[in-house]
């Protein structure tokens, strides 16, 4: 079996991590953030039956706007993930795949975690979005994103209803928020 550059590079990546500690910044440099790591930490701070508490719809727009301005604060991604313009907003699939099943209902947290492999400034800035987005609905948090560009642009020629899996481009994310930080 023939690894090629890459998987030997990944292979070595994991055998570092499995056979010494490191620092949160050489794990994301080595495997990165997921998207789902990202999902985990905000249902970390949902409170069940308040406003608080996360739906799927919800953790949708979170990650979203996770992503959006940590991208457009460190001109970084926060994760790999693509994010689509669905009709129901921004869209990450494979976490849809994994969520879908609370359909409209709150997503039941079974267990915490206290250990994050997401870096500090990352964290702060997840921090900052769910102190902005946190306590609003998913419904709302859908109709805000049908307002800002890079839904709208990503869904140009198509209509209300259409479905779609058009990336929204990191680009376009970092150019429209990017334009709201105190400079």
């Amino acid at each position: 079996m023939e690894l090629g550059i890459f998987g030997i590079i990944l292979v070595t990546c994991i055998y570092i991590m499995c056979t010494i500690k490191l620092t949160n910044k050489e794990r994301e440099i080595c495997m990165g953030v997921s998207v789902f790591e990202v999902a985990r930490y905000f249902l970390s701070k949902s409170i069940p039956n308040t406003e608080y508490a996360i739906t799927h719809l919800k953790l949708q727009k979170l990650v979203y706007y996770a992503q959006a301005w940590h991208v457009a604060i460190t001109g970084e991604k926060l994760f790999n993930e693509k994010i689509e313009a669905w009709i129901h907003g921004p869209v990450c699939r494979e976490l849809y795949n994994v969520y879908k099943i609370f359909g409209y209902s709150e997503i039941v947290v079974t267990t915490h975690v206290s250990e994050w492999s997401i870096p500090l400034e990352s964290r702060k800035i997840i921090d900052d979005v769910w102190e902005a987005y946190g306590s609003l609905r998913g419904e709302y948090l859908e109709q805000l994103t049908h307002r800002e560009d890079p839904w709208k642009q990503a869904r140009i020629g198509l209509g209300d209803l259409e479905l779609s899996n058009k990336e929204i481009e990191i680009e376009t994310m970092r150019k429209y928020y990017s334009q709201f930080l105190n400079k």
